[in-house]
């Protein structure tokens, strides 16, 4: 039966071990994992150049034709290679999930989509201008002549307007305006792009038309990318699913627009899920099977229990307080490095939390499983009314037995003094600059203590952001 807040036994509050055996389950993520990533990519697209200029004809750069032409065949690789970069930085591997972060992931994705969406636009430009220059006829006729007598032009510039159609809609104006089911569905279309683009570079690419050796590394990495992707995103949690047999025990409701999931399964600890992180739900009923949501734990789980806490955004997210007891679920994850192996050894435990909106989720779950006590973890809780101030009772609960701060920041938004401004957050906690700093709420808040927090000087290594923002 679904609960009520002021009817229900307290679930939570008490800090319990995480799954898996807590923070010292894996190695410590930092900055360094993300420049080796970057690191990484470049490398590989200076590889993709040398391919381009090992196969490059001599003298066939000595006119403007040829500069144009060729330049364009570079850019045309480039926009393939950081295609198969979009796609293995999404395939969920755990190393990266765990040592970079999801939501660094999402950032890299996010810019290596627009360097990828430009440089096939310019690779179709160019090679239209280049072949125009080189047969003495205008680019208008040129580009006809390309997609009617050219193998597979007409596949490649279906890519192109499957990859400009993501493009748009992943642009931050738009991506607020859309449904999130719609924004991921669309963004699947990306598979589609990318095969229409693959027979096309082998048809006309002459990389790889004449060279076998070529053609095998490029076959190499795309298998090796959807293999990946089958088995991180498919098989495992279809595996781990059937294994662990999560089901929903109980809805409990925190306020008029959040509710709390209470899951139930088997054997949990060997997924070792650290508080903090999130998982992909699929809530297997006739209304929601369809849909995949990813939702932060909201409490420290256990072998036999997991929680999660969903805000009503407007969209399906809001239809999940009517789930029924018993509903099977099914889950990727877990995923994400915002946990407490962040901490920096020479911060000395002390934690200060930032969160609003869903945003206190994880900060929850960290809160109740944080090591120390004693004012070792201050929590600041942002919201505009006390009605947005949901696990609050909780949250109090926590900061009485384990001796830690708990300040909520309440008043409209853009009326009265900067609760995040350097003086405030000083006065708030005095030892601000020997803490570090765990910030997660809407892209809003998100801005404005980080700019708080640069400003009161905080070093960057130590500022750890979950972004909503996706």
């Amino acid at each position: 039966m679904t609960e009520t807040a002021s009817t229900r036994q307290h679930r939570g509050g008490h800090a319990r071990p995480a799954a898996g055996g807590g923070a010292t389950v894996l190695p410590r993520p930092g900055h360094g994992w993300t420049y080796a990533l970057i690191a990484a990519i470049v490398v590989g697209a200076g590889l993709v150049v040398s391919i381009w200029w090992q196969d490059t004809t001599p003298g066939s750069l000595n006119n403007t034709a040829g500069l144009v032409t060729g330049a364009g065949r570079v850019l045309g690789m480039l926009a393939a290679y950081l295609l198969l970069a979009l796609v293995a930085l999404m395939a969920r591997i755990p190393l990266l999930e765990h040592r970079v972060g999801s939501d660094v992931l999402t950032r890299i994705h996010r810019a290596l989509g627009e360097y990828t969406v430009s440089l096939a636009l310019g690779h179709a430009t160019l090679i239209i201008i280049g072949y125009a220059l080189t047969a003495h006829t205008n680019p208008v006729s040129e580009a006809v002549t390309l997609e009617l007598d050219y193998p597979d032009v007409l596949m490649a510039t279906a890519a192109l307007g499957l990859l400009l159609w993501v493009g748009i809609v992943s642009a931050r104006a738009v991506r607020r305006k859309m449904a999130y089911e719609s924004w991921y569905y669309i963004h699947l279309y990306v598979y589609l792009a990318m095969a229409l683009a693959f027979s096309h570079e082998f048809a006309d690419g002459a990389e790889f038309s004449t060279s076998p050796r070529n053609r095998m590394i490029w076959v190499t990495a795309h298998v090796t990318v959807a293999t990946l992707l089958v088995y991180f995103r498919l098989v495992v949690p279809v595996y781990r699913s059937l294994r662990h047999d999560v089901r929903v025990e109980a809805v409990v409701h925190e306020s008029p627009t959040v509710v709390s999931l209470h899951l139930t399964g088997r054997d949990l600890r060997r997924l070792r899920i650290e508080p903090g992180q999130f998982l992909r739900w699929r809530f297997l009923d006739r209304a929601h099977w369809w849909q995949s949501h990813p939702y932060s734990l909201s409490a420290a789980p256990d072998d036999q229990r997991l929680r999660i806490t969903v805000k009503d955004l407007g969209d399906a997210s809001g239809s999940l307080s009517h789930l029924r007891p018993g509903t099977k679920v099914w889950f990727e994850g877990p995923y994400g490095a915002f946990t407490a192996r962040r901490l920096d050894p020479g911060s000395n435990g002390k934690v200060l939390m930032i969160a609003g909106g869903a945003g206190i989720t994880p900060l929850r779950a960290l809160f109740e499983s944080l090591p120390g006590g004693g004012g070792s973890a201050v929590l600041l809780y942002r919201a505009s009314t006390t009605a947005e101030l949901p696990l609050y009772q909780e949250l109090s609960e926590i900061a009485r037995d384990r001796g830690f701060g708990l300040f909520p920041l309440i008043g409209p938004r853009g009326t009265g003094p900067d609760p995040f401004s350097p003086a405030e957050l000083r006065r708030l906690v005095p030892d601000l600059a020997e803490r570090e700093v765990y910030l997660c709420g809407p892209p809003g808040l998100v801005h404005a203590a980080r700019k708080g927090l640069h400003r009161a000087k905080v070093p960057r290594r130590r500022i750890h952001v979950e972004s909503f923002d996706l």
